[in-house]
């Protein structure tokens, strides 16, 4: 980082010290992860000069023979990580590729069921300051508050919710939910009232394609995902159909009168839809992490996060605390902290000073503000990518209640920062960026 050191140290400066608190702090953001150093270089290459408007072979700018190369490279590799018919790698991020699937099955002011957002659902997913609420009528499943299914999605719940208001559309997909989703069930409610059923499988990309999670395209109209969090790639969008076929909505192409394919519905809400010019180096690190994500390895990390994760839900348990569900099938957990006297404002303050770092959330039924928080959510990809195991993450839940029994205790927060230290300096990361 030599040119930017001597051109811009200001942002070197920020830059440097980004690098050091990744390097030291203990990172357990459920949403977050280390991409590799082949997925960086791409995203730092001379590909963010290309304009590349249009698709592979259909471009509305000369020059693209090159960058062409790189996008189906992306497109043939993540079709055959996920095993499905169609992708768009095209979406600047998840919150775009979901824009793109309202765009094409929903008209304004149309009903769709999603997840309660407060029950772990995602901000696009129907949030009243989001276009996803603001543009159509957002309904809501949600999570049973007790009985045996506690903190679980009852489905003949949400079948009855569905028969009551008739939606376009049905989502899935969490940001904050432990367990996996009965695509199977879904569709079978989906077909029943009449509507189409989505997947926004986010956090749990990298879990699916590792096949060690249920798979939501066999069942799903359109799929959107990141492709960084669990799928260990840049900070992007990924929109994929499982079979590709005719659409069911009457869409023609003007001049021939064909009806078009579902793929081809998507591809043009993508672009000219809901975005302009495709990020090119953006598509070439999506491409590289779709081919570390065929690696074998990448299998048997999938199946080291959820082991962590249980370890580590099934450790807070041990030591008193709520955790929603009462555990996880994937790669976070949700603690609940009205049981400890502390908020998720102040839990994620306190832990942040000694260099953990976690988000403070919404739990189920939850009686503090968005801004306040009873509960904190906590995950183990990104640590799993540094090389932790079960015992290490044993020993991390025993320093975060050290620092949540004791939050205004200075020498504790001081003895567990050294602690994590100690830890993360067995694991480095990005020694190579560092000045």
């Amino acid at each position: 980082m030599s040119y930017l050191k001597q051109a811009d140290p200001v942002i070197y400066s920020a830059l440097e010290k980004e690098v050091t608190r990744q390097n030291e702090g203990l990172e357990l953001i459920a949403s977050e992860n280390f991409v590799s150093r082949p997925v960086m270089q791409a995203m730092g290459s001379p590909l963010t000069n290309k304009y590349a408007e249009g698709l592979p072979g259909k471009r509305y700018y000369g020059g693209c023979q090159f960058v062409d190369i790189a996008e189906e490279i992306a497109q043939d590799r993540a079709k055959r990580l996920f095993n499905c018919d169609w992708v768009n790698v095209q979406p600047h991020s998840g919150a775009s590729a979901n824009a793109a699937v309202y765009l094409t099955l929903m008209k304004p002011g149309d009903v769709f069921l999603g997840l309660n957002l407060a029950h772990g659902g995602h901000l696009t997913h129907g949030s009243p300051v989001n276009f996803s609420g603001i543009l159509y009528k957002a309904e809501y499943y949600g999570v049973e508050p007790d009985g045996p299914m506690v903190g679980r999605i009852d489905m003949n719940k949400v079948r009855d919710q569905a028969l009551k208001i008739r939606p376009r559309m049905i989502s899935i997909g969490a940001s904050a939910y432990s367990r996996d989703f009965d695509y199977a069930a879904f569709r079978a409610i989906a077909d029943e009232v009449g509507a189409f059923l989505w997947m926004d499988m986010a956090h749990t990309a990298g879990l699916i394609a590792a096949k060690i999670m249920n798979d939501p395209l066999p069942h799903c109209h359109i799929v959107s995902t990141t492709t960084h969090k669990t799928l260990r790639g840049p900070r992007a969008g990924l929109l994929l159909i499982g079979k590709d076929g005719e659409n069911t909505m009457g869409k023609v192409a003007p001049k021939s009168g064909r009806t078009k394919n579902w793929s081809e519905l998507f591809d043009s809400s993508v672009f000219p839809g809901m975005q302009g010019g495709p990020l090119m180096h953006v598509i070439a690190a999506k491409a590289v992490a779709f081919g570390e994500a065929l690696e074998p390895g990448f299998t048997e990390y999938g199946k080291q996060v959820i082991s962590n994760s249980k370890t580590m839900a099934d450790a807070f348990v041990e030591r008193g605390y709520q955790v929603v569900s009462g555990g996880t099938d994937n790669h976070l957990c949700l603690i609940d902290l009205r049981n400890k006297g502390i908020t998720g404002k102040d839990a994620e303050i306190v832990l942040g000073e000694a260099d953990i770092t976690v988000n403070k959330n919404m739990v189920p039924y939850d009686t503090e503000s968005p801004f306040v928080t009873s509960g904190i959510r906590i995950g183990t990809p990104a640590m799993t990518t540094r090389g932790l195991k079960e015992d290490d993450f044993k020993h991390i839940v025993g320093l975060i209640d050290r620092v949540l029994t004791h939050p205004t205790d200075g020498t504790t927060i001081k003895e567990v920062r050294g602690a994590i230290h100690e830890i993360t300096a067995r694991f480095p990361l990005y020694d190579f960026v560092t000045a």
